[in-house]
């Protein structure tokens, strides 16, 4: 049953050195707009803008007909779906206009912990860039104004960002806070599935 198994990813954002990665553990039950969910929180982005999975030949967010494109609604494909054609590397990107492309792998298929509230946090390292910088030449720029206290945009992008921006600190525990709310959602949604069965059956 995919329902008491998970899958481990690595997230990684393309493109930037020293890298920004996640490893996080997501039930195979879970859509890929639950996984875009996940990639949010663990990334500390705040879900401002679309977003798509390019997974094989086909795209995932969420459809719209005005495009005339061929994307697949994210709410309605599982993960255990996409494993089950054999992808097990595909392509995660947030904010078109900024444009982060992340790199999704599945390191592995599991049984759960029973003991384990799921999606949870492995690990990971450095921070992923604030909303609406720029893309990775204004997050460039953002991180050579920040660190340098004399640069002439060190007073304004620390009045836009509110605060000193600290690469190496990935933000653990903002980051297990927005998992740990995701799990407890997806915790009630069973209970809540569990109960209307029971009342069916």
């Amino acid at each position: 049953m995919t329902s008491d198994r998970i899958a481990r990813l690595h997230i990684q954002l393309d493109d930037v050195e020293p890298a920004i990665w996640r490893r996080v553990e997501v039930p195979l039950t879970s859509t890929l707009k639950a996984v875009h969910d996940v990639i949010q929180a663990a990334m500390l982005f705040e879900d401002y803008h679309l977003f798509q999975f390019e997974i094989g030949h086909r795209r995932y967010g969420y459809p719209d007909p005005d495009w005339g494109d061929e994307m697949r609604d994210a709410r309605y494909i599982r993960l255990s779906a996409i494993l089950a054609r054999g992808e097990t590397r595909f392509t995660y990107t947030y904010d078109f206009g900024d444009d982060w492309r992340h790199t999704v792998v599945v390191e592995e298929v599991v049984a759960a912990d029973p003991m384990v509230d799921y999606p949870r946090f492995v690990d990971g390292g450095r921070r992923a860039p604030p909303e609406d910088v720029g893309g990775l030449p204004g997050f460039e720029d953002f991180l050579d104004a920040m660190a340098a206290p004399k640069h002439p945009e060190h007073d304004s992008v620390m009045t836009w960002y509110g605060r000193l921006f600290e690469p190496g600190d990935m933000g653990l525990s903002a980051i297990n806070e927005r998992l740990t709310k995701l799990a407890r959602r997806r915790a009630q949604g069973k209970a809540a599935f569990e109960k209307s069965r029971n009342r069916i059956n």
